[in-house]
């Protein structure tokens, strides 16, 4: 092809482009401009995979949900397309070329996952509202593919993980600066304290979820960066940005599993065993049985509002049943799917319809001043309970076996590992890790890419580095032979 052919090629897709631009643009059809963006995206994530694959890990903190900017859907942009693009890329490359080690398949915690996966399908065809559960299950799939899949191989080197941190945590700094700022002009109120994150996070408890989810690695990336000292003190800068953070969202959750991450910090730096860790938690768990009645009684006479901004009293008023609406509110959810697992105990109602389905499930004396008979007030509360009212007992099950799965196999690899960074992160990323799964008895967070992406982030990291250490057993023995 000639020089004179081309450019007259290229000069003439360029005035089509312009002229069909021109012409929706008149109609008021704005969408075609995204085109030389989407055509740059789809080529780099043809030809640059580990590049998009961290841009899209940048953008998360920063995105936008569709549901705030036309008000209906509910979709995250920039992100959540571009997971769906790079998901429909690594099925394709893994089917022709092996693009992911089976290793990552065969592995425990992505068996379990991919258990989840199917049996959100299974559910999904027998929902109370199909569309709704495909749906759903296609985002869960677009988080998973991408950030476990792709991700436990990507890990597989520090510096990417690293660098995957560093770009979740830049652009989380930014949001937290623009928090901060905003929530300043507004005297730091806690009444402002629910929505000054806005539009990046809808509320202060996601926001706290997720500063506490990262905090702990804030500090990985300053332990593991010694003979650097810009990046030490960059590190020290999120370590005090995030914190406030943390103290300005008044998001009580979030406070006390930040210090539940700190103690079993100590418990495993003091390398307690867990039979001495055992026995306190079983001597506390009988006295809440054997006094149960009257520690309820001590919970109502709690009148401590959680609207406070002193730190002490908005801890205290995590146990008030009585008058503070945010608990008793929670108390309903719950209330309500249970009643809801009651009718459907084995395949649910469908997977991410609780929102749409709880209503009639709300006894009238759990109704609070917030709650709403349309039932739109939000999910289950639970990472745990809402499976449960959606995907049956099983869904429950499943997702408890999740998260045991991924401490055991996070600790153990722990405990083999040679000292150095990458026993460090993984430390750090079980700690944030264990903020989340406790905070995850309160809310549920994971159909958000704020909350997913370094979820399953950290936990490929678990998995990539499981697969990079084995049990000597295990290099000896028939299991290598497989390439575990």
């Amino acid at each position: 092809m000639t020089l004179n052919l081309r450019s007259s090629i290229v000069y003439s897709l360029v005035a089509i482009f312009v002229l069909l631009n021109g012409i929706l643009f008149l109609k008021g059809m704005y969408f075609f401009l995204a085109a030389p963006v989407a055509l740059l995206l789809i080529y780099g994530a043809l030809f640059h995979f580990e590049t998009i694959f961290l841009f899209v890990v940048f953008c998360a903190p920063l995105s936008l949900n569709l549901e705030d900017l036309v008000g209906n859907g509910g979709l995250y942009l920039p992100t959540e397309p571009m997971l769906f693009g790079m998901m429909l890329i690594i099925i394709l490359r893994s089917m022709l070329n092996g693009f992911i080690s089976y290793r990552i398949f065969y592995h425990p915690i992505t068996l379990i996952l991919g258990l989840q996966v199917v049996w959100l399908f299974i559910t999904s065809l027998t929902s109370e509202m199909p569309v709704v559960s495909l749906k759903y299950t296609i985002s869960r799939m677009w988080f998973l593919v991408p950030m476990i899949l792709f991700g436990a191989s990507f890990f597989e080197k520090q510096k990417n993980y690293r660098a995957f941190l560093s770009a979740f945590l830049a652009s989380l700094g930014i949001v937290v600066m623009y928090t901060l700022i905003h929530h300043a002009t507004n005297g730091f109120s806690e009444e402002s304290g629910h929505w000054v994150m806005s539009p990046f996070f809808k509320d202060h408890t996601s926001y706290g979820a997720v500063l506490a989810l990262l905090f702990p690695l804030c500090f990985a990336l300053y332990f593991i960066n010694k003979g650097n000292i810009l990046a030490r003190f960059l590190a020290l800068c999120l370590i005090g940005l995030i914190g406030a953070g943390i103290v300005f969202s008044y998001t009580r959750a979030a406070w006390i599993t930040v210090l539940g991450a700190f103690v079993l910090y100590l418990i495993v730096v003091l390398r307690i065993k867990f039979y001495y860790f055992m026995v306190p938690v079983l001597i506390v768990s009988g006295f809440i049985y054997l006094n149960f009645d009257k520690i309820t009684m001590e919970m109502e006479r709690n009148k401590v509002e959680h609207t406070t901004e002193d730190l002490q009293e908005r801890l205290q008023s995590a146990s008030n049943i009585t008058t503070d609406a945010s608990n008793l509110e929670r108390l309903n959810r719950w209330n309500s799917a249970i009643e809801m697992y009651k009718r459907r105990p084995v395949l649910g109602w469908g997977p991410g319809t609780y929102a749409f389905v709880y209503a009639p499930f709300q006894a009238d004396d759990d109704l609070t001043i917030i709650s709403t008979n349309f039932g739109d007030g939000g999910n289950a509360h639970s990472e745990y309970l809402g499976p449960l009212s959606e995907q049956g007992f099983p869904g429950m099950i499943l997702m408890i076996v999740l998260v045991v799965a991924i401490f055991y196999y996070g600790f153990t690899t722990y405990g083999r590992m040679p000292i150095g960074n990458e026993k460090t992160l993984l430390l750090y990323s079980l700690l944030g890790l264990a903020t989340y799964f406790v905070h995850g008895i309160l809310n549920n967070y994971l159909d958000i890419d704020k909350a997913a992406i370094p979820v399953w982030g950290m936990v490929a990291y678990i998995i990539a580095m499981d697969l990079k250490y084995p049990f000597e057993s295990e290099k000896k023995g028939i299991l290598s032979n497989f390439g575990r």
